[in-house]
């Protein structure tokens, strides 16, 4: 597989850390995610720390730009607070992310090896739930 990198949005970098930085107090909400709509906004959310388990900052952001009208997103980065830098998503956000936006990009990586990439690299060989729905009778 040869991973294919596309240009790093800085901005969207930023505004991640920005919320990391700002908005994550205690152990609820340690981890914050930043997407690039398709009219150019930039939609931001925080995760939803629980023991029962909770939505991550990536799930979160789907619901927040939903919210917002913001139906199709372009790009994606989730950063940790505490200054912990970009935080690539998880397996369940993988999939999630997939299902819902197949042509999303992703940013992943640490310091100098920051790079964007499609997220259907993150997940190869993946199962679309998409793919397999029955066609209405």
């Amino acid at each position: 597989m040869t991973t294919r990198t596309h240009p790093v949005d800085q901005e969207l970098i930023q505004a991640a850390a920005h919320v990391a930085r700002t908005r994550c107090r205690g152990d609820n909400h340690t981890m914050a995610a930043a997407a690039r709509a398709g009219d150019g906004r930039i939609v931001t959310a925080v995760n939803a720390y629980h023991f029962t388990g909770g939505p991550c900052a990536e799930l979160v952001l789907i619901g927040t730009s939903a919210a917002q009208g913001a139906y199709e997103l372009e790009t994606i980065v989730a950063v940790g607070d505490r200054d912990r830098g970009v935080v690539p998503p998880c397996g369940r956000c993988r999939q999630v992310l997939l299902d819902y936006f197949p042509a999303l990009e992703v940013i992943v990586g640490e310091g100098d090896h920051i790079r964007t990439i499609p997220i259907t690299e993150l997940l190869p060989e993946s199962y679309v739930w998409a793919d397999h729905q029955l066609e209405g009778e």
